[in-house]
């Protein structure tokens, strides 16, 4: 059978709250375990792209900027980012990489 994008969200809407493991959830529910795991995995990973931290409003980032080379990509990290968004960026950078 094949499920549109909001069917497939409605089944893993209904999976996430019901606690139970992937597998099991599918077949209980009718499934094929196998193809509800990839719509888990699909709509879990990441989109790859570019990830823009903006400052919040109120906060300049202090003293410049870091700036990290790989090749031809250059990134320019403000200097004063929360763990948080340091966090974003790097998160970013693995999926892009």
């Amino acid at each position: 059978m094949i499920y549109s994008k909001e069917e497939k969200k409605m089944w893993i809407d209904d999976w996430r709250e019901s606690g139970k493991k992937a597998w099991a959830y599918a077949k209980e529910n009718g499934l094929i375990p196998q193809t509800f795991v990839g719509w888990v995995k699909k709509e879990t990973k990441p989109a790859p792209g570019f990830v823009e931290i903006r400052p919040k409003p109120g906060s300049q980032p202090q003293g410049g900027r870091i700036l990290i080379e790989k090749g031809e990509l250059k990134i320019h990290i403000p200097v004063g980012l929360s763990s948080n968004e340091l966090s974003t960026i790097l998160e970013g950078l693995r999926v892009a990489l």
